[in-house]
């Protein structure tokens, strides 16, 4: 299902990320907690590509799995580093061919040890151009969908990393909506306030698509570590870091808390009409299943 026709069905969206597993093990672990999602009836889930599309196929087969198998509506992650035109076309055609209606279009990282890897020869130097670029494949009517794909773009509340000048940040995610994008789904955040007043400020801008939160239950006193590492800017509320601190010799109540933090951040989102709710699920179904049933819930569609 095209995205704008999700957004026409769901009044708030409730979607899950995945990574493709790296073993037969690990795939078989992950379609037992797709149950568990399904049960919870998301709007849609997304798959996520690594750097340089390093895991390209293994995406490709996950994502065509959780559409077949699952019957899920499933959103690839698609990258520009380290492709070229034909490369994105060709990947384009695959998703195209087996029904996948949505894409994810995001700048993207080099693999690991290309330490000052040569931008210029990719064929797409900003998201925008992805986007783009995915607009002309629609028109040129290559997708059985009448719409084409749906396009995503990713947002960021508190800052790219790679853009300190705000005012500029917020041009280059304009930028991407002007390109075609129909929807905007933010990286992880901790504290609220730090997503209203990107909204506010989107609005200010003239960005006008649904604008999707993206929530990540802490784990563990690593998973929160690891997200500081990865993140290049994630901020840790004082209240947040005293909670996990206070329980950091327990796991136990390490996790309890993180699930409570993500489930009151849920709660407010709600209350203040977030378009849309996204969990980075690590591929773990209990702490998204948890909020869920915290929040009165047994599926999404309670939440609507």
């Amino acid at each position: 299902m095209h995205v704008n026709e999700i957004f026409e069905r769901d009044s708030t969206t409730f979607s899950f990320e995945f990574f493709p597993p790296k073993s037969d093990e690990a795939w078989g672990l992950l379609f037992e907690r797709i149950r568990v999602f399904k049960r919870l009836a998301p709007s849609f889930v997304s798959v996520t590509y690594g750097a340089g599309g390093s895991t390209r196929e293994q995406t490709h087969d996950l994502v065509v799995r959780l559409h077949e198998e699952a019957g899920l509506d499933a959103v690839p992650h698609l990258t520009c580093v380290c492709h070229r035109e034909a490369e994105i076309d060709g990947v384009l055609r695959r998703y195209a061919d087996a029904g996948i209606s949505n894409i994810l279009a995001l700048h993207g990282d080099p693999p690991r040890g290309m330490v000052g890897y040569d931008r210029s020869q990719d064929d797409f130097k900003y998201a925008a151009d992805l986007v783009r670029h995915i607009r002309v494949f629609n028109e040129r009517g290559e997708h059985p969908h009448p719409k084409g794909f749906g396009v995503g773009v990713a947002g960021f509340p508190e800052g790219h990393p790679e853009t300190l000048n705000r005012l500029r940040e917020m041009e280059y995610l304009k930028a991407k909506v002007d390109a075609g994008a129909d929807y905007v789904c933010t990286q992880m955040f901790f504290d609220n306030n730090e997503f209203y007043d990107w909204r506010e400020r989107c609005e200010l801008a003239g960005i006008d698509v649904p604008l999707i939160a993206g929530i990540m239950p802490i784990a563990s006193l690593r998973n929160m570590e690891r997200m500081a590492e990865l993140s290049g800017g994630t901020r840790f509320p004082a209240k947040l870091l005293k909670g996990i601190y206070k329980r950091q010799d327990d796991p136990e109540a390490v996790a309890q808390f993180g699930v409570l933090w993500a489930t009151e951040q849920c709660r407010d989102l709600l209350d203040h009409d977030v378009r849309g709710i996204h969990f980075y699920t690590l591929n773990r179904s209990d702490a998204t299943r948890r909020i869920f049933e915290t929040l009165g819930a047994k599926d999404s569609t309670a939440l609507r």
